[in-house]
């Protein structure tokens, strides 16, 4: 069955006709050619197609593209729309928190995803009990922990969002 939805991608209303099976990932990839997004595993274990969903990130591997209809969906591209480079994707230029390359749109999303849980005060699995949670190497690696790099650039990405954090 198929359905007439309309996803805001990087703030450009983009409708589109997608099986009701499809998958945020497939819809912005297939159907829109929004190809930011990477699709690694395609099962939620490597995290590559991370976007951000009216801000919060969300692995589009996971989601169905027709429960987010009329939802904004911000991709790496969408961080930078007048050629100027967010501050998390110019931290990861500055740290080497790339190689390849094939994982850093999922990062660079998760990244700001990170930041803005940080400073809502948000805990992770390493805050400790009722504490505040810290911009530090612990609290970086533990959120970023969904997005694997298979050139292993991890020193490069923790240094990177760290850094961008504490520029905020």
């Amino acid at each position: 069955m198929d359905a007439d939805i309309t996803l805001h991608v990087d703030g450009v209303p983009r409708p589109v006709t997608v099986d009701t099976r499809t998958t945020l990932l497939d819809a912005l990839r297939e159907r829109l050619g929004v190809t930011s997004p990477k699709k690694g595993c395609d099962h939620g274990q490597c995290g590559a197609c991370t976007v951000l969903l009216d801000g919060r990130r969300v692995l589009s591997c996971l989601a169905l593209a027709v429960a987010h209809d009329g939802r904004e969906v911000t991709t790496a591209d969408g961080l930078a729309p007048d050629g100027e480079l967010h501050p998390v994707q110019q931290a990861f230029l500055d740290h080497d928190g790339f190689q390849c390359g094939y994982c850093t749109p999922g990062q660079v999303c998760s990244a700001v995803g990170v930041l803005d849980e940080l400073a809502a005060g948000w805990a992770s699995a390493v805050t400790p009990g009722g504490a505040q949670p810290r911009l530090d190497h612990d609290e970086v690696a533990e959120r970023m922990s969904g997005n694997l790099c298979r050139c292993g650039a991890y020193v490069g990405i923790v240094e990177a969002v760290t850094a961008a954090g504490a520029g905020r």
